[in-house]
């Protein structure tokens, strides 16, 4: 969320800002909203300025004996509490808050300008795209050859969007899972930590996620929310918190299933794996100084791609525009892998800085000298566990239609190669 204090400040920076967002200028009703609570705020604490003058000249009166007086003055009393009333300050902080915590995060200046997608930046590329001399199959079309990939069975038990995976594919999917993990907690630095998969309002407001993009959630009937990634309850662990400077930086990763409705996605990705409303991702975040988090976020994504590199897979690093960039982040930098049996590029991890966008909503401080203050946030994919079985799946077929399996995964597959039919 915003500092309103920048708004006032210079708010024609703060709409050239939310310009680069392909947003209208917004300054001018947030600092109307914000002069209508300050108003409010001074008519406040005057009232009760009055009301204390009023109090002692009553007590004044009564010790004078003066009974019409003090009735006079408790009749002024009410009067001055009911204009206070009037005064609708918690409203009014409200209407602030809430048209600061719709507006997303600003850029930094290294942001590449564009619209979408199409306007990214490709930063660097390890490897060369698979060309192999036969036809590459897509995934789905890999995993239901070998029988292990039933997308029939899931449709019956969950509807569209949902995948059952059976026998090696099944284990080739945790194998991926638990040696990532593994791999951010002995050579990376991350805290192993298991999180909660159901959060309240409260703590999906602390990452953005709400107001804006409730669609996008599953919500139950008790007013949790599953979590659409475990990158939610890892940030708030610092929500409402003051951390000693010398514990900073926080490192945590969690394996976790991820749930997203896919709100307007219709039609697209609609066979096999690549867009779930379930699956598996390896998260990692970081809680740092400020001072600290350019380099940390460099740290993450490198710790992202060595998962790409020992998987032996061709990935890209790009760096998104300002139309691409997500809502919480300031900047970000995605990871592709090259899929042979589509022939294109996608994405399968997200690295994000967020400065102090989400510590401003969530209260998360770090003690310095006297001070307290707003720390970083974030996060990043290490990686999508689905998408890293689909590239493995794809880029390590055979012509016979068989999978090999890489070496860094054998121990986690029982010493187990290839995948075969039968």
């Amino acid at each position: 969320m915003h500092d309103i204090r920048a708004v006032r400040t210079d708010a024609a920076a703060f709409d050239a800002a939310m310009a680069r967002r392909g947003m209208e200028p917004q300054s001018a009703a947030i600092l109307a909203l914000d002069e209508a609570r300050r108003a409010a705020i001074a008519l406040t604490e005057g009232v009760q300025a009055k009301r204390n003058a009023l109090s002692r000249e009553i007590g004044a009166a009564m010790k004078r004996g003066d009974k019409a007086e003090a009735d006079r003055l408790k009749a002024e009393v009410a009067a001055t509490v009911a204009e206070a009333e009037g005064a609708e300050v918690d409203a009014k902080e409200a209407a602030v808050t809430e048209a600061l915590s719709v507006l997303p995060n600003i850029l930094d200046p290294e942001v590449p300008e564009g619209r979408d997608e199409a306007d990214n930046v490709v930063i660097h590329t390890h490897g060369e795209p698979a060309r192999p001399n036969f036809e590459p199959k897509q995934h789905f079309e890999l995993g239901e050859a070998l029988g292990l990939m039933d997308f029939a069975a899931a449709t019956k038990l969950a509807g569209s969007r949902f995948t059952v995976l059976r026998g090696a594919l099944a284990r080739l999917e945790r194998a991926l899972g638990q040696w990532m993990l593994t791999l951010h907690t002995d050579q990376h630095g991350y805290t192993e930590t298991a999180v909660p998969y159901l959060v309240n309002a409260a703590t999906m407001h602390g990452t953005g996620q709400l107001p804006k993009f409730e669609e996008d959630l599953f919500k139950t009937t008790d007013g949790r929310y599953l979590i659409p990634t475990a990158e939610v309850p890892l940030t708030n662990l610092a929500r409402d918190e003051i951390q000693p400077e010398a514990a900073l930086p926080l490192r945590f990763t969690a394996l976790s299933p991820s749930f997203r409705s896919e709100a307007g996605s219709a039609g697209r990705d609609t066979r096999g794996m690549l867009r779930q409303h379930q699956f598996s991702k390896v998260e990692l975040v970081s809680i740092t100084r400020p001072e600290e988090s350019d380099a940390e976020h460099e740290r993450m994504t490198q710790c992202a791609e060595a998962v790409l590199t020992a998987l032996g897979l061709t990935w890209r690093r790009i760096f998104l525009c300002a139309g691409d960039t997500g809502f919480s982040a300031a900047r970000t930098y995605d990871l592709e892998v090259w899929l042979p049996g589509q022939q294109a590029w996608r994405e399968i991890s997200s690295c994000s800085n967020c400065r102090d966008f989400q510590a401003r909503r969530m209260k998360a401080r770090y003690r310095r000298g006297k001070d307290n203050v707003l720390v970083h946030t974030l996060n990043g994919s290490g990686v999508a566990v689905g998408r890293a079985l689909i590239a493995v799946m794809e880029t390590h077929q055979q012509e016979d239609g068989s999978i090999l399996i890489p070496e860094v995964l054998r121990p986690w597959m029982g010493g187990l190669e290839r995948i075969s039919a039968g």
